[in-house]
C-alpha cells in the first residue's frame, strides 16, 4: 500500500471562502488598497498540502456558471447566497494565474459544480488504484469516501487537519455506508445551499430514520410506522425529499478525464510565481514558496490516518520527469525558484557604509554632521524594551545609499564619552531628526540622559496616516514602496530562543552594514512619504498631533506606574476562591464533572446532556458553540449559563491581569510600563501594550478590583483621574448639528434622561430608571448600527418594542439620521470618510454587492469620524498639558491614557492649581458647537480616582 499514487483533488472556493471570511475581521490590504486575504488564505492551504503530504499529483476544481442541472430541478437552489464579496472576484484570476506559473492543473467545466469534477476525477482516479484525497472544509464530500477516497479537511482555528475515511463519515453521519450521506442530505436539507429536506427533520431524526429505515426511499415506503405530525410532513413532503436527495447528490460522470501525465507535480515557473506575489505584497508566502520548492521545507510530523487525522506521508520517488519537490538536494533546484528576487538587496545596490571610529574620525563626522538640516538616526541595542536596551551602536544616514555607523562601547563611561561628543547634534533645534518608531530612540538615548530635540519625522507615523489599514514595519514598506529587501535581524542574531545573539555579539563590520542601511532605508521612506502626506491632506495632522504626541507618550511611558503587589496577592487568593465556589456550582447543576474551560465538552454538557436549548448553534465544525454572545442570549434563563460566563470572566481576569500584572513591574523603576501605540487602531485611537491597560474589565466588581493595585508613587502624591463625560455623543450631536441634542447638553441636562422624555413622551422628572437605561442603550448603540435584535438582547425590550423605539428614536432625533445617510454617501463618492481634524478611514467596501461586507464599512463611515475625532481630542489635550506640566515646572505627571479618561500622579501640593490646568485644557482641546465637559476624581488608587 506505502507506495500507492495519491492524487489530491483541491475544492477551490471552498478554501478561498474560508480564507476570506477567517481573516475578515483583520482583512490583509497591500499598498494598493487591494484586500488580498481570499489570495492569501487559498495559497496558505495549497503550500499546506504540498508540505505536509508531498502530493505526487494534484488538481485544482472550480466552479463556473453554477450547477445548470440543479438550477433546474430546483430554481431557489442556491439562491440564499449573497453575492460574491468582490475581494474573492477579484481574487479568482489571481489564483488562477498562481496555479498556472505553478503547472498545477486548473480544472472547470461551464455549468458544472467542483464537487462535481471532484467526484468525477475521485471516483476515476481510483479506478486507477490511486488513493484520493478531496481537499475541503465541506461535510457534503462524505458520501464520496470510500476504502481508497478520503476527505482531507484543512486545519483551521486551532484544530489540525482531519481524514475522513469511512470510520470518520460513520460516526459523524451515522450511517453505515459513505453513499447514505446524500439520504440524509436529503432527509435534513442544507441551509447553505438552500436544499429545503424533509420539514421539521434535524440532525438527530435523520440519524435515526437511517438506522431505522436505511434510506429515504425506505423511510418513504415506511410512512405507516410514522405517527402523529411527523408521518403528516413526511407523507406530505415525499416529493421535497426526493428532490433534496437529487440536488444533494455530487455527480460523478462529468464529462473531465484523469490523465495522471497531466496532473502530475511538476516543476513550477519561478519567475512567473515570484513575479506576481511581488505584485500582491506576499513577502511571507514568497519566502515559503522558494523553502518548500527547492528542498527546505520540513514537512510537519503528522499522525496516522486511522484517528481521523493524516498519516505521515512517505516520500515518493520522482516519477518520470517529475520535479523532486523535497528532493535531498536542495541545489538541485531550478534557479528560477532560488533566484528569482525582482527587489534590489544590500548587494545590488552600490552604496558607501562607514564606521566612524573615536578621535579625529568622530570629530571630523560630527562637523559633518552639523552642517546638515535633516538627518535620520537609528539605534542598536541590546533590548527591544527601550526602558533596559543598552546603545550597541548609533548609525546616521543624509543622503541616499549612503551611511555612517558609530559603535558605542559597553562600559559606561566609555559610552557616555561618545555620547557626549555626539550630544550637540541630538539637542540641536536646528536638524530634523527622521527615523521608524522614534519614540523607541527617544526612550534609548533618554536613558543616557540625551534629550532628543528638533523637528521629528516618524515614517512608522506618516505612513499610518497614508494608509491606516497595512501594517507599518520597516521591512514590509521597504519591500512595498522602494523595491527593496532589508538584512532580516535573523541574519544577524538567529532566530528567537536561547541561542539568539544579543547585537553587541555581532561583528563589528556586520553591525555598520545593517544599521547604515536601517537608517539609509528610513531616510529614503520619508522622502517617499513626505508628498504623499499632502496629497492625502494629512501633513498637519502628522506635524501638529501625531508628531508632538510621540514625545508626550515617550515620556508618559517612561514614567510608569505605581502597582501595590500584596492587593494584587491577595485579590488572587479571593478569586481563585470565586472561581473554585463557581465551579462547583457548575458540576452540580450538570451532575457531572468536565473541564468547563473546553468549549467542546462544554458544548455538549449544555446542549446534549442538559438539552438547555431546543435547536442550539453549532459552529462550522459542528461542535455546538458556546460563545460569548450565544451563552450572553441564554443566561437570564438558566443559572449554569451565567455561572459559566462568569466562570469565565474571573479566570480571565485572574491570568489575564492579576496574576500577571506583577511580572510587568521593570526592575529599574519598581513600576509598571505600558507601551502606547500609535498605529494600531484605525479609527486613531490608542492602544497599549505589555501590558493592555484599556482591556482592564470595568463593568464587573472583580474587574473594578484591578484597578486598586494602581496607586501613587508615594504618600506625597495621590492618583487623579480627569474623564470625558459622554464625548462620542457631544460630537455626534455636534456633527449632525441636531438642536435638540445640542440644547440638552448646553443646559446642563442628562443626555439620557433628556432622550427618554423626549422618545417615552414624558416630562423629564417622570422618567423611571428603565426608560433612562433603554435611552441610553440607544444612545451609544445607534452610532454603531444597532438593530432591534442587538437593542432586545441588550435590554428588556421585546424586538417589536425595540423596533419601534429606534424609529421613534431617528423621528426625535431627525437630523440625526439624515447625518448618518450623508456620511454613508460620502463614502460612497470618496471611499473614504474623516474626523474633525481630517484623519481619514478608508473605506474599500462601501460599495461591495455583498450586504454583509457593505453593512460593516457603512457602519465604519458612521462611527469612525466619531470614534476618531474623540481619540484625536483627547490627544491635543494631552499634547497641551504635557506642553504646560513640563513649562511651568510642576512635580504632578502624566501617568495614562484609557479610552477618554487620562490619570496623573498629582503632588499634593499643586493639586488645586493642576486640576483646573488639566481641566481647562481637556475641555477647551477642540471647540465644538456642544461644550466638552470633564469630570475629575481623586483617589489613593485609581478606582477610587475614577
Amino acid at each position: 500500500m506505502s507506495d500507492q499514487k495519491r492524487l489530491f483533488l483541491l475544492d477551490a472556493y471552498a478554501l478561498i471562502f474560508r480564507g476570506y471570511y477567517a481573516l475578515l475581521k483583520n482583512p490583509r490590504i497591500n499598498s494598493k488598497g487591494m484586500d488580498t486575504s481570499a489570495i492569501m488564505g487559498f495559497v496558505n492551504s495549497l503550500f499546506d498540502v504540498i508540505k505536509r503530504e508531498k502530493p505526487d499529483h494534484l488538481a485544482v476544481c472550480f466552479d463556473k456558471g453554477g450547477s445548470v442541472e440543479r438550477t433546474e430541478l430546483f430554481e431557489e437552489y442556491k439562491a440564499n447566497r449573497d453575492e460574491t464579496p468582490d475581494a474573492i472576484r477579484i481574487a479568482v484570476p489571481y489564483i488562477q494565474d498562481i496555479l498556472r506559473a505553478m503547472n498545477i492543473p486548473v480544472v472547470v467545466l461551464e455549468g458544472y459544480e467542483a464537487d462535481d469534477i471532484i467526484g468525477t476525477l475521485a471516483k476515476q482516479a481510483e479506478k486507477e488504484d490511486y488513493k484520493v484525497f478531496m481537499v475541503t472544509p465541506d461535510k457534503d464530500f462524505g458520501q464520496l469516501v470510500s476504502e481508497n477516497i478520503f476527505m482531507y479537511r484543512p486545519a483551521r482555528m486551532g484544530n489540525g487537519i482531519e481524514i475522513w475515511g469511512i470510520p470518520e463519515v460513520q460516526k459523524r453521519f451515522g450511517v453505515v455506508r459513505p453513499e447514505q450521506v446524500i439520504d440524509y442530505l436529503g432527509m435534513m436539507g442544507d441551509a447553505s445551499d438552500n436544499i429545503p429536506g424533509l420539514p421539521g427533520v434535524g440532525d438527530k431524526t435523520a440519524k435515526k430514520f437511517l438506522a431505522e429505515y436505511d434510506s429515504l426511499e425506505g423511510l418513504l415506503a415506511n410512512t405507516d410506522q410514522l405517527k402523529g405530525k411527523m408521518k403528516e410532513k413526511v407523507e406530505a413532503n415525499a416529493e421535497l425529499g426526493r428532490l433534496s436527495r437529487k440536488l444533494a447528490e455530487i455527480k460523478t460522470d462529468c464529462d473531465v478525464t484523469f490523465n495522471a501525465d497531466d496532473y502530475e507535480m511538476s516543476e513550477p515557473d519561478g519567475n512567473k510565481v515570484q513575479q506576481i506575489f511581488d505584485e500582491l505584497e506576499f513577502r511571507r508566502l514568497k519566502e515559503q514558496f522558494i523553502k518548500i520548492f527547492s528542498g527546505e521545507a520540513e514537512a510537519p510530523a503528522s499522525t496516522a490516518p486511522t484517528q481521523g487525522k493524516p498519516a505521515a506521508p512517505k516520500p515518493q520517488a520522482a516519477g518520470s520527469g517529475q520535479f523532486s519537490l523535497f528532493g535531498a538536494d536542495p541545489s538541485a533546484a531550478p534557479a528560477t525558484i532560488k533566484d528569482a528576487n525582482s527587489r534590489n538587496t544590500v548587494s545590488d545596490v552600490p552604496h558607501l557604509y562607514q564606521s566612524i571610529v573615536p578621535g579625529l574620525g568622530l570629530q571630523i563626522f560630527m562637523e559633518k554632521l552639523m552642517q546638515q538640516t535633516s538627518v535620520c538616526f537609528d539605534t542598536e541595542t541590546t533590548s527591544i524594551n527601550p526602558l533596559e536596551a543598552e546603545l550597541v551602536g548609533i548609525a546616521f544616514s543624509w543622503e541616499a545609499k549612503k551611511g555612517f555607523y558609530v559603535p558605542i562601547p559597553e562600559e559606561r563611561e566609555n559610552a557616555m564619552e561618545i555620547l557626549e561628543t555626539l550630544r550637540p547634534f541630538f539637542e540641536s533645534e536646528a536638524i530634523e531628526k527622521v527615523g521608524q518608531n522614534l519614540k523607541y530612540d527617544i526612550k534609548v538615548m533618554k536613558n543616557y540622559g540625551i534629550e532628543v530635540k528638533g523637528k521629528l519625522f516618524d515614517t512608522m507615523l506618516a505612513h499610518y496616516l497614508i494608509n491606516p489599514d497595512m501594517r507599518h514595519n520597516m521591512d514590509v514598506l521597504a519591500e512595498t514602496y522602494l523595491n527593496y529587501t532589508p538584512v532580516s535581524i535573523t541574519e544577524l542574531i538567529g532566530k528567537k530562543g536561547k541561542n539568539q545573539l544579543s547585537m553587541r555579539q555581532v561583528p563589528l563590520d556586520k553591525q555598520k552594514e545593517y544599521a547604515s542601511e536601517d537608517a539609509d532605508i528610513t531616510l529614503q521612506l520619508a522622502e517617499h512619504f513626505r508628498p504623499e502626506l499632502a496629497e492625502a491632506k494629512t501633513d498637519e495632522l502628522f506635524e501638529n498631533i501625531e508628531v508632538p504626541l510621540l514625545r508626550v507618550l515617550a515620556d508618559m511611558e517612561t514614567e510608569g506606574i505605581n502597582l501595590d503587589k500584596d492587593f494584587l496577592n491577595d485579590l488572587s487568593e479571593v478569586l481563585d476562591k470565586d472561581i473554585k465556589s463557581l465551579e462547583q456550582k457548575i458540576y452540580d447543576a450538570a451532575g457531572v464533572q468536565f473541564n468547563i474551560a473546553s468549549p467542546k465538552q462544554l458544548g455538549e454538557i449544555l446542549f446534549e446532556q442538559m438539552k438547555l436549548v431546543d435547536k442550539p448553534k453549532k459552529t462550522k465544525t459542528g461542535q455546538y458553540s458556546t460563545a460569548e454572545d450565544v451563552l450572553s442570549y441564554l443566561a437570564k434563563d438558566h443559572e449554569i449559563i451565567q455561572n459559566v460566563l462568569d466562570f469565565r470572566g474571573l479566570t480571565k481576569l485572574k491570568s489575564t491581569y492579576v496574576d500577571a500584572l506583577p511580572n510587568e513591574v521593570q526592575q529599574h523603576s519598581g513600576r509598571v510600563h505600558t507601551d502606547y501605540m500609535q498605529t494600531v487602531a484605525a479609527t486613531g485611537r490608542l492602544s497599549s501594550n505589555n501590558p493592555n491597560l484599556q482591556n482592564i474589565p470595568i463593568r464587573t466588581e472583580r474587574g473594578r478590583q484591578v484597578r486598586k493595585a494602581f496607586i501613587p508613587r508615594d504618600e506625597n502624591y495621590t492618583l487623579l483621574a480627569a474623564d470625558y463625560s459622554q464625548i462620542e455623543l457631544r460630537i455626534i450631536a455636534a456633527l449632525s448639528e441636531e438642536d435638540t441634542m445640542i440644547e440638552a447638553f448646553k443646559n446642563g441636562e442628562d443626555i439620557h434622561a433628556s432622550t427618554a422624555s423626549r422618545v417615552f413622551n414624558v416630562p423629564i422628572e417622570e422618567v423611571t430608571r428603565e426608560q433612562r437605561g433603554n435611552a441610553k442603550t440607544v444612545n451609544f448603540g445607534i452610532i454603531y448600527g444597532v438593530s432591534a435584535f442587538g437593542l432586545s438582547n441588550q435590554t428588556d425590550l421585546s424586538r417589536t418594542e425595540a423596533k419601534e423605539l429606534i424609529e421613534t428614536y431617528y423621528k426625535t432625533y431627525p437630523k440625526l439620521r439624515n447625518y448618518m445617510g450623508d456620511q454613508v454617501d460620502f463614502a460612497r463618492d470618496n471611499g473614504y470618510v474623516q474626523t474633525v481634524l481630517g484623519r481619514r478611514r478608508y473605506l474599500k467596501d462601501i460599495n461591495a454587492g455583498n450586504q454583509v461586507v457593505r453593512g460593516a464599512a457603512e457602519r465604519n463611515a458612521v462611527n469612525a469620524p466619531i470614534q476618531g475625532s474623540a481619540a484625536d481630542i483627547i490627544k491635543i489635550a494631552m499634547i497641551n498639558i504635557h506642553k504646560k506640566l513640563t513649562e511651568g515646572g510642576f512635580k504632578t505627571k502624566m501617568l495614562l491614557q484609557v479610552h477618554d479618561e487620562l490619570v496623573f500622579d498629582a503632588y499634593k501640593p499643586e493639586l488645586e492649581e493642576v486640576k483646573k490646568l488639566i481641566k481647562t485644557e481637556m475641555e477647551n482641546a477642540y471647540e465644538l458647537a456642544v461644550p466638552l465637559d470633564v469630570e475629575m476624581g481623586l483617589g489613593d488608587n485609581w478606582l477610587e480616582a475614577h
